[in-house]
């Protein structure tokens, strides 16, 4: 394990055997994506589920970046202008890839190739971004995460 758990301002969820961590500013649409690709998942049959949205503990353990929750949000999803869900939860997942939503009109044609987040110090996790717009968002990653069960 590299030191202490770090707080990452995102959300983490697990669809089948994919750790996801949405990352951003706030208002990116992190949690409305996450929720879209968690009810798309459980409405195919796949497992998927909340690890933990605002706040992520995130550690480095035997080679695996790993997500936590404060069990204080334990299955609790903000969804702006909404107001505040539940969702089926894990109190922690393995973390493959990162995901950064953005607006269409203002993303690069194509993103650079082998894009990483440093999720902590040393610590990177491929980096995919995708619209905050995007009206299935599950599938269009998907095409870039051929094991997320689909």
């Amino acid at each position: 394990m590299r030191g202490e758990p770090v707080n990452v301002h995102g959300t983490a969820v697990v669809i089948a055997t994919t750790g996801l961590l949405f990352i951003g500013p706030s208002g990116s649409g992190k949690s409305m994506l996450a929720h879209a690709c968690i009810a798309s998942a459980l409405a195919r049959g796949v497992f998927a589920a909340l690890v933990s949205d605002d706040q992520v503990f995130v550690s480095h353990r035997n080679g695996h970046v790993v997500a936590t929750r404060p069990d204080t949000i334990k299955g609790l999803i903000e969804l702006r202008g909404t107001g505040i869900a539940t969702l089926p939860s894990v109190r922690r997942a393995k973390l493959d890839w990162a995901v950064l939503p953005g607006s269409l009109s203002e993303m690069e044609r194509l993103p650079p190739e082998d894009e990483g987040f440093e999720v902590m110090q040393d610590v990177i996790l491929p980096l995919l971004r995708i619209p905050s717009e995007s009206p299935a968002p599950l599938d269009h990653l998907a095409r870039f995460v051929p094991f997320l069960g689909l």
